[in-house]
């Protein structure tokens, strides 16, 4: 179904928003409820390591917004900006970043770059979303916080280690062990 260009970046930009006020509160999860049909369905595949795959708003309440982004998952002082968007038709490309607390020495943002691929489904609300970021950029950046000591400790052991591991394992599958010196 073709909607108004207008109804279409009015919901990005709702989500956009969202997004600063759920910085504000430290809750994330109210998102789905305001911008996600109740069939929506949210895919970000992390590299093949650890595929979220939510096929209704509670779904995607529980894990995208609620388990992964909510502030007791570690991801206090996290923000996720949308840097840009563009529409065509019901299709939505969003720009966005991981942004993790603090900044450089040289006053840049630790952050990673990732794409959003959102359909819009009318009435103010989203019916599918796929986010694509570089996992392993991420897991550097993470790398770089915890140097400069501000990366949680909830979220390095509870995401960022388990994750790496994930990863790693993913990639010694059909590779032979080393032979013996």
């Amino acid at each position: 179904m073709s909607y108004p260009r207008e109804e279409v970046e009015a919901a990005i930009i709702a989500l956009r928003d969202a997004f600063v006020e759920a910085e504000k509160r430290n809750h994330w999860a109210w998102i789905a409820d305001e911008l996600y049909h109740e069939n929506a369905t949210y895919y970000c595949p992390y590299g093949g390591a650890m595929p979220v795959f939510a096929r209704s708003r509670e779904e995607i309440r529980q894990t995208h917004y609620g388990r992964d982004m909510d502030v007791g998952s570690g991801w206090a002082g996290w923000s996720f900006p949308v840097t840009s968007f563009a529409v065509n038709g019901d299709q939505i490309f969003s720009r966005w970043v991981n942004r993790g607390p603090g900044r450089r020495p040289d006053g840049s943002y630790y952050e990673t770059e990732g794409v959003s691929f959102i359909t819009y489904g009318g009435d103010g609300k989203f019916s599918s979303q796929y986010d694509l970021f570089d996992i392993g950029h991420q897991m550097k950046l993470c790398d770089e916080l915890k140097e400069a000591g501000l990366l949680n400790e909830a979220l390095e052991r509870d995401w960022v280690a388990p994750m790496k591991r994930r990863i790693i394992d993913g990639l010694m599958q059909g590779i032979a062990p080393a032979p013996a010196a």
